[in-house]
This record gives C-alpha cells, sequence and structure tokens, in this order.
C-alpha cells in the first residue's frame, strides 16, 4: 500500500509518499509560503528536487499541487491517485481524547476541533489539511496520529500540575507532551537496535532539535515527559525558555512594559539558546561562535546541555534506573559536542563516552564504550515513516 503523509502548518505542508511494503519513500517534498503567493519542492526518490512557484491560496490549493506532481507524467512516483491507499496526517494535539492514532470521521474530527484551545496554531492548520484531502480524495481512508498521544500512559503524579484542580477539571491544565511520534518510534527502534525486550526496558529519549524534548519509556511505555501543556515548557530551546519561574512573566512584563501577549511572544520566539547567545539558534552557529572566543555562545550550549542532563537525571529516578539514554533529531543525531557535554554528567551511572564513535552523525550509531553500565545510542528518528505504519494498521 502506497501512504500519502501531510503535515500541515499555518502557512506550510511537508509530505511524504512512502511505499508502506518496502517502507521506501517514493517522493517527498514541501509546499511553503501558503496564503502568501506559494512554493512547491517535489523531489521523486532517484532524481533532482523539483521547485515551483504557483499561487496556493489554500492548503486545498497546494494538496491539489502535491497530487499533481505525484501523478505527473514524467517525473511523478504514481501513475494515478488511485495507487494512494490511505493518507496520514500529523496531529498535534489530541488532549484527553485520543492515546493513540485514530480513524478520521466526522466525529473525530469534532473530538479534535475540541482541542483547538489547547494548540490554537496548530489543530486548526492540521485540520485544513484534513477537510483538503477529503474533498480531492473522498474516498481514501485518512488516519490522524497524534503528537499528544504517546503521552497519554503518564501516571497522574507525572501530569498533574500543582494548580488548583478545578483548573484540570474544568480547562485541562495539565502536562501533556509532544514529539510523541517521535518518541515513540525511537524506543521502539532504540530497543530493536539493541537486541533488547522493550517491555523490560527502561529507555530515556532525548529528542533534541530546534523544539526539544526528553522522555522516559519504562516497558515501551510512557511515564514523564518533559514538555507540558504546551511545547514551550521543558528543556531551554531554539528560541523557546523551557521551564522558568512563573513569577518572572509578571516582572518582564513591568520591566518591559509588555502586556501578556508581548511576554508570551519573548518567551516563545526571543528565548532560549538564542536568548543567551545573541547570536543564532542553530548550533552549528553557537559552536562556531564558541570557537572564535564568544563566551555567550558558550554559554548558550552549556546550558542547554546542563539541562539536557538535568532531565535525564530525574527520569532515571522516575524509572528507578536506565538501560538505554537515545540521542535523536537535529541536535541530538548531529551534534557529537552536546552529546559529550550531556553524558560528561553522567558519570555517576557508570555512563562511558566512545569518543570516536560520537564524532559519526545522522546513522544509528551505539557511542558508549562496551564496559559502559548504560548503552547510549544516536537513533535517527522518522516521524513520516511512524505515521505511515500507524496508519496502515488503522486501514487495512
Amino acid at each position: 500500500m502506497n501512504v500519502l503523509v501531510i503535515n500541515c502548518g499555518s502557512s506550510s505542508l511537508k509530505y511524504q509518499l512512502i511505499n508502506s511494503e518496502s517502507e521506501e519513500v517514493l517522493a517527498k517534498g514541501l509546499c511553503e509560503r501558503i496564503g502568501i503567493d506559494g512554493r512547491l519542492t517535489y523531489q521523486k526518490a532517484g532524481l533532482d528536487k523539483e521547485v515551483t512557484d504557483a499561487p496556493m491560496p489554500t492548503h486545498k490549493e497546494a494538496i491539489k499541487m502535491v497530487l499533481d506532481a505525484l501523478t505527473n507524467d514524467k517525473t511523478g512516483a504514481i501513475g494515478s491517485l488511485s495507487e494512494v491507499g490511505a493518507v496520514g496526517h500529523r496531529m498535534v494535539h489530541g488532549g484527553e481524547k485520543f492515546t493513540s492514532s485514530a480513524v478520521i470521521n466526522d466525529e473525530m474530527i469534532k473530538a479534535v476541533e475540541s482541542c483547538n484551545p489547547l494548540a490554537p496554531l496548530h489543530n486548526p492548520a492540521n485540520l485544513i489539511g484534513v477537510n483538503a484531502c477529503k474533498e480531492l480524495m473522498p474516498d481514501v481512508p485518512m488516519v490522524g496520529v497524534f503528537d499528544t498521544a504517546f503521552h497519554q500512559t503518564m501516571p497522574k503524579e507525572a501530569y498533574l500540575y500543582g494548580l488548583p484542580y478545578e483548573y484540570y477539571e474544568k480547562y485541562g491544565v495539565r502536562r501533556y507532551g509532544f514529539h510523541g511520534t517521535s518518541h515513540s518510534f525511537v524506543s521502539k527502534e532504540t530497543a530493536k537496535f539493541l537486541g533488547m525486550d522493550l517491555e523490560n526496558s527502561k529507555i530515556i529519549v532525548a529528542h533534541l532539535g530546534n523544539g526539544a524534548s526528553i522522555s522516559a519509556v519504562k516497558n515501551g511505555k510512557c511515564v514523564d515527559t518533559s514538555m507540558g501543556l504546551t511545547p514551550l515548557a521543558g528543556l531551554v530551546m531554539g528560541t523557546r525558555c523551557g521551564d522558568i519561574d512563573p513569577a518572572i512573566l509578571e516582572y518582564i512584563a513591568q520591566k518591559e512594559n509588555l502586556d501578556l501577549a508581548g511576554v508570551m511572544n519573548v518567551l516563545n520566539k526571543k528565548s532560549g539558546v538564542q536568548g543567551i547567545s545573541g547570536v543564532s539558534s542553530d548550533f552549528r552557529d553557537l559552536e562556531n561562535g564558541m570557537n572564535e572566543g564568544n563566551e555567550r555562545c558558550a554559554d548558550a550550549l552549556n546550558v542547554f546541555s546542563y539541562n539536557v542532563a538535568k532531565f535525564i537525571g530525574a527520569y532515571v529516578a522516575a524509572m528507578n534506573g536506565v538501560d538505554a539514554i537515545a540521542f535523536t533529531a537535529g541536535i541530538g543525531e548531529n551534534a557529537p559536542l552536546v552529546r559529550e557535554k550531556v553524558l560528561g554528567y553522567l558519570g555517576y551511572l557508570g555512563v562511558v563516552l566512545d569518543a570516536e564513535a560520537n564524532k559519526k552523525r545522522g546513522e544509528n550509531n551505539v557511542i558508549s564504550t562496551p564496559d559502559s553500565k548504560v548503552k547510549v545510542v544516536v537513533v535517527p528518528t522518522n516521524e513520516e515513516l511512524a505515521i505511515c505504519r500507524d496508519t496502515v494498521a488503522l486501514v487495512k
């Protein structure tokens, strides 16, 4: 079966066409500047990228262009849309309503809409993509795969905040966590790669990208994760502040004469390693800056690495032990310096880094020594493949 995986943002759309039997990516690409002017990037496996500028007033036009590219006579990956067996949609927030992926129908869409206040920038965009596909491919089954679903196995002590309980009851204020599709995929791949029994394991997954989160996965189930009600919580990130003293909001608002929206803009878009360094949210720029003697770039890298190590330590406690630690996503897979700094804090666990193995980037790799008491690995994430697998499991 060929599965079209769609990931809709407010003004963008990422896609992959995957053969579910071979798990080969037949074609992939991106639609950008939807609602502004429009640009489609399309790449069939084995061929160069094609870039087309064309009007995309809405996601419907964007998806129509994707479908046209996939069935193009010259570089199309398939002969006709009849070869698309299902569509898998990335959905950001399912609240407590979805503990796993779900087949998309009218009832499911209403349930997702009820979660929109928890993810006002993401859920509506996800649903726009769903509705566009329904209109253009009305007979093709579709599945929603939720960022939050994997974390729904957390116990109450992990997800309740120290706030009036009525806020949880009335408004759903609790820890939800995100990047769940990645955490689920990487924890399973880690167990497989190391020959472990997933259902008798303690794995910590460090999904480190511009958005970053860590999860504690015990016996294949998430028992804690660093992001919270929103993706702003937890680790210091590219431009997000992570966990801070809540009173800082009032203090900065008064000092800078900002309203709540202004403060939230600072916390989401002007903070993190970009805010600390004053240079960039890109870790390559930070490392270059550090090597050139920029102390704030060094501070940003050190703060980030220290935060990751602290959360790993907390999750060792949450699971009363750990068998393996997995680094994944853009930074986790491609920043040996960050991995080295993080693991430098974990000597108490008996972690020993293999410096030579740690130089490798972007591939399955054990970066701990054979005598390390905890296995440490790099496992590339593949959220699109995870969405494909969930989609096939539900529509077959």
